[in-house]
């Protein structure tokens, strides 16, 4: 087995180091992002994932990602565009304003959008559109409720209707259809380890944004292959898949990658991501925010490298670090490139990757998803 596609992953960052120095930042955060894809495309990476969250402030501005997906669909000629997510809870996005969304985005992009879907980042994000929850696993209800209704409303000529807990529709056509016979590979963001095991049971990819290293993560990406094996699935076809997310650095030497990573903020970025993924399991020793880790020092890289929990080296070390991935079940490897690592080094680790990685770890010229979607429709 391969790793079928070394993908990139963005999410519209902007610390505020950035926006103290630059009075435009956001806007050059926003475009440098299209920048990277387009590299990336050029690369020969298989899938971008663009990230849908609200309140965010410094973590994610990517609001609008169904926006900028469509920009890129033009903007690239052979990557995989995926919505990592879209947030299908009608208090957030309306079901049918969704899959009317997948829809188009997969006929611009000539059949290369996937959909993933997801309930939200945590407690900030979520009672920004759901006040007064006290328990955040209610979302999970309405998700369950909504995932399976999305290929009736794509395949159905008249959808059928729904009435539902959370929401409803009289019969209607949903328009457009997707762009051929079948309809975009489904995911699903995955930000505990039960959930792999719930994805692979309705037929789902996991889009695993995990913080755990390789080792600890094996017994997860099992689950959700014993799982898969007996799906049950609420699309078209079976989209067994599970990805999991690595920071990636990658320079021409082992020196000068770790000393760019000391220069990215890692800490703060890590800190940021406890801040408001408060449902993920917690670590011990994470702070409560606005305490922030420590700053990295040379020693600590060094510690995260050699405890697989972050991706790191010269262009050697860093297909040897993919591999590892590869080893523990993973078919599919999503790198998150640091916003507070320049523009000029992170084009690098683009382009040595896919100059010297990509090539030895990913000889499939066809996107996994494709081969899944082609043959439910044979």
């Amino acid at each position: 087995m391969n790793l079928h596609g070394i993908r990139t992953l963005r999410a519209g960052l902007r610390p505020e180091s950035r926006r103290r120095t630059d009075p435009e930042a956001e806007h050059h955060a926003l475009v440098e992002e299209t920048e990277y894809v387009i590299q990336a495309d050029r690369s020969g990476f298989k899938y971008v994932w663009a990230s849908e969250h609200h309140f965010l402030d410094e973590y994610s501005h990517l609001s609008a990602n169904d926006v900028f997906l469509g920009y890129l669909a033009h903007a690239t000629e052979r990557i995989h565009l995926g919505s990592g997510i879209f947030n299908p809870l009608p208090q957030v996005n309306h079901p049918v304003k969704v899959a009317e969304k997948v829809a188009m985005l997969d006929h611009l992009s000539g059949g290369r959008f996937e959909f993933g879907s997801g309930r939200g980042a945590g407690s900030h994000e979520i009672l920004g559109f759901l006040p007064g929850v006290t328990d955040m696993n209610a979302t999970k209800e309405i998700w369950e409720e909504t995932i399976a209704e999305f290929p009736k409303m794509w395949l159905q000529d008249e959808y059928q209707g729904f009435t539902g807990k959370h929401w409803s529709l009289p019969p209607r056509k949903v328009l457009p259809k997707p762009y051929g016979a079948a309809h975009p590979a489904m995911w699903y963001a995955a930000g505990s380890p039960p959930s792999y095991a719930m994805a692979g049971k309705k037929g789902l990819g996991v889009l695993g944004f995990s913080i755990q290293k390789v080792s600890d993560m094996e017994w997860v990406l099992d689950s959700y292959k014993n799982a898969i094996k007996e799906a049950e699935p609420v699309g078209g076809f079976v989209n067994d898949n599970v990805m999991v997310t690595s920071t990636a650095i990658c320079a021409e030497t082992h020196a000068k990658a770790v000393e760019v990573a000391l220069g990215g903020g890692l800490n703060y970025l890590q800190s940021l991501l406890f801040r408001y993924h408060d449902t993920f399991p917690r670590p011990e020793g994470i702070p409560q925010w606005p305490e922030l880790l420590p700053e990295y020092t040379e020693e600590i890289i060094e510690l995260l490298i050699a405890e697989e929990l972050m991706i790191c080296g010269d262009p050697d070390e860093v297909f040897r670090q993919c591999k590892r991935w590869e080893q523990a079940g993973a078919d599919q490897l999503s790198f998150g490139l640091p916003i507070g690592i320049g523009y000029e080094d992170t084009m690098n680790t683009i382009k040595l990757i896919g100059e010297h990685v990509i090539p030895k770890i990913d000889t499939d010229p066809v996107h996994r998803t494709t081969r899944f979607r082609q043959a439910a429709t044979q």
